[in-house]
């Protein structure tokens, strides 16, 4: 059965294994004590560190290790606005990060500080000169993840980075879905990342902060990982995280251009196999095995399952598989359709036999869950109405836009359809629809119940 998910956790690289292995017999004793089995584990954590260090592009003694990446990017953001309090309580992210540095910048709002979101473009990339509008004086530290985790753009780094420091603000960095792939360029001041995501055990991420950088850890105070990271430390993980990154690299090239080219065919041909499919992301400038596409009139969750059954794990940002039912902040901040959302990260080995069953396999899959809903291409009638009005009150994604699908051929060239709708999602799906059938899409206006949406047909 095909696994595409790596961008959530990528299989257990086969030297993390023999690491892990090796290591749980060699590494258990408190690397912190002078008896030998203690500087057996020193030895081993000493090693670990060094290589770690190397792929990232910092010195040993600027890296610790964290039970996760989240932990990582929770401890980065904490330590380094609690170390520049004095320069100012500002903050700066992108609209699509990680909800890792999103949640750290919730928590740092609520405690009375201020946060400006960097916008992005319709392809998911923040400009430097986004991030030179928000920096000032004020400023503590910025955030940019190095590559998008949802749909793969690679984010400009060395030249914001460039700016954070003409400003004189630190730039943390989240590399979890790229650090597997290459070594962050640009003069970044923190980094954060996540072994599993490269292929290492889950339970271990990286820290590193560059020295000059002002760093205050938060809670309470531990002798362990320069105090940035309490607690006694799995060094079997952690050995097995070192080695399989250090072994990622050195595949890193070869396994780039391969996996490229079986993305570029999944672009290529699923825009040409499924009909009404938006493809998201920077067609060139993002991860070599990732690609992310949207569906129109699909049930997101619905369309993962049906995926599932026939043998193929992806994963997905669209609301539909939420039950929150609001679009996923990257889709939102990108402007793009949300509904039936696909993301397909291949690992490691991916041939070219496994991606096109999965081609063959995937118009079937949307057509049936299509028609499922009710989705069918309308007769062509005589318009009923200059403006028609659908109540779409109670009805979840994907149907909204499906009513308006049907209605649309109601109403002459020129005239106008007006959705109500309770759906937070028809705020992202219904401009989308008009971008992506040539309509126009007029505006929103609050009725007491719901948002209305008008739409004006265009042919």
């Amino acid at each position: 059965m095909p696994y595409f998910d790596t961008a959530s956790a990528a299989p257990l690289h086969p030297v993390a294994r023999q690491a892990l292995q090796a290591s749980l017999d060699e590494g258990w004793a408190d690397p912190a004590r002078l008896y030998r089995e203690g500087r057996r584990a020193r030895l081993l954590l000493d090693a670990a560190r060094e290589a770690a260090a190397d792929a990232v592009g910092c010195r040993p003694d600027e890296l610790v290790f964290t039970p996760s990446g989240t932990h990582a990017v929770h401890a980065g953001v904490a330590g380094v606005l609690a170390g520049r309090r004095r320069v100012g309580g500002h903050l700066v992210v992108s609209a699509v990060e990680h909800s890792s540095v999103l949640h750290a910048a919730q928590l740092h709002q609520a405690g009375g500080g201020s946060v400006t979101e960097v916008g992005v473009d319709r392809f998911g990339a923040v400009s430097a000169s986004g991030y030179a509008d928000a920096v000032g004086p004020g400023t503590a530290l910025a955030c940019l993840q190095s590559a998008n985790h949802e749909v793969g753009t690679v984010q400009p780094v060395a030249e914001v980075a460039e700016v954070c420091a003409r400003a004189g603000v630190p730039l943390l960095v989240d590399a979890a879905q790229s650090l597997g792939w290459g070594p962050v360029e640009g003069a970044w001041s923190v980094l954060a990342a996540s072994a599993h995501k490269w292929g290492g055990p889950a339970g271990v991420g990286l820290l590193a902060v560059r020295k000059g950088v002002r760093f205050s850890p938060q809670g309470p105070a531990d002798e362990r990982e320069s105090g940035r990271s309490p607690g006694f430390v799995n060094l079997p993980a952690i050995v097995a995280a070192a080695a399989s990154l250090r072994a990622v690299r050195a595949e890193a090239d070869a396994e780039a251009a391969r996996l490229r080219v079986l993305v570029d065919r999944l672009r290529r041909r699923v825009a040409r196999l499924v009909p009404d499919v938006e493809v998201v992301g920077d067609p060139d400038r993002r991860l070599p095995h990732l690609v992310t596409f949207s569906c129109l009139y699909v049930d997101g969750e619905a369309l993962l399952h049906e995926l599932d059954r026939a043998g193929y794990s992806v994963s997905s940002g669209s609301s539909c598989t939420s039950s929150t039912l609001t679009p996923s902040h990257v889709l939102r901040a990108m402007g793009v359709l949300s509904e039936g959302n696909v993301r397909v990260s291949l690992p490691a080995g991916t041939t070219a036999a496994e991606v096109n069953g999965f081609l063959e396999v995937l118009p079937g899959v949307v057509a049936g869950v299509r028609e499922r809903l009710g989705v069918f291409e309308p007769e062509a009638v005589a318009p009923v109405a200059a403006e028609l009005e659908l109540d779409a009150l109670g009805l979840r994604c994907p149907q909204p836009v499906i009513e308006l699908g049907r209605a649309v051929g109601r109403v002459p060239v020129g005239g106008t359809v007006t959705v109500l709708s309770d759906d937070e999602v028809a705020r992202l799906d219904i401009p989308a629809w008009c971008a992506m059938r040539g309509h126009a899409y007029v505006g929103e206006a609050p009725r007491p119940a719901g948002t209305a949406y008008t739409v004006r047909r265009l042919h």
